[in-house]
């Protein structure tokens, strides 16, 4: 293989690799980002368990609020009951005695009830809080790594541009601007013919490109229009020489008749 073709090898090599480097970096931010959205998630529902506590809290202070008053109710009217003169008004005290003691026993439930939720949400309040903590310290860690990754990338990226720029120089200003031009077009310009085929596009090549091609020729694809080239370092071996089977029977020649002068 030439020295321009190799070149160009190399080149497209450093290619491939600044773009891909490129990509990994793009992708980096996103990573943040996930970790970033998922705190700011868990912190939501930690805010969300902390705002339904306070309103249980709110609920039974209004609730024994209202038991205190229903039970005034009752003591008040309790007393009046020593000071009815009438069957009508004894009904009517404790008629108002029962409908308060009944009030009271559904304040009672609802605070039971209240107690009930609260208990539930402290303790997925912990585990909101412990997850919230945790998914802050993967935050913390997570932008360490990206951040060395990224300096990790621009250092290979400034040595892979050094690189480039070397290797464009090497190479004739003609075959390196159809290089670029199929480059940018393509994804790639330069393609090694393998067993007959392009491998950018799979297309077979005519036996006579093939031929040009094997010694040491830098041709074009038809189908794609990449340049390909050949390199032996990648030929397939040749395949071992196969034995010849021994005659089987009593391993002596079979003898043909001589019909010489008969």
């Amino acid at each position: 293989m030439n020295a321009e073709i190799e070149n160009l090898a190399k080149l497209q090599a450093v290619e491939l690799e600044r773009t891909r480097l490129t990509q990994a970096a793009r992708a980096l931010p996103a990573e943040v980002a996930q970790t970033e959205a998922a705190l700011t998630a868990a912190e939501q529902r930690s805010a969300a368990t902390s705002c339904a506590l306070m309103r249980e809290e709110e609920l039974r202070n209004r609730l024994e609020r209202e038991a205190a008053q229903h039970r005034q109710k009752a003591a008040r009217y309790r007393a009046q009951q020593d000071s009815v003169t009438t069957p009508a008004q004894a009904e009517a005290i404790e008629h108002e005695v029962r409908f308060a003691e009944s009030e009271i026993e559904r304040i009672e439930n609802e605070e039971f009830a209240s107690l009930e939720r609260t208990e539930t949400q402290e303790a997925a309040m912990s585990a909101a809080r412990a997850h919230v903590e945790e998914l802050a310290q993967t935050l913390d860690r997570t932008r360490e790594r990206i951040a060395l990754q990224q300096k990790e990338m621009a250092t290979e990226q400034a040595a892979l541009e050094t690189e480039r720029e070397i290797l464009r120089k090497l190479i004739e200003p003609e075959l390196l601007a159809r290089f670029d031009r199929i480059a940018l077009s393509r994804g790639t310009g330069l393609a090694r013919a393998e067993n007959q085929q392009c491998p950018g596009c799979r297309m077979g090549v005519r036996p006579q490109v093939w031929n040009q091609l094997r010694d040491g020729q830098l041709l074009t694809c038809d189908s794609c229009g990449r340049l390909l080239y050949w390199d032996p370092a990648f030929a397939a071996a040749p395949k071992a020489p196969q034995l010849e089977t021994p005659a089987t029977g009593d391993g002596h020649a079979i003898r043909r008749p001589n019909t010489a002068g008969s």
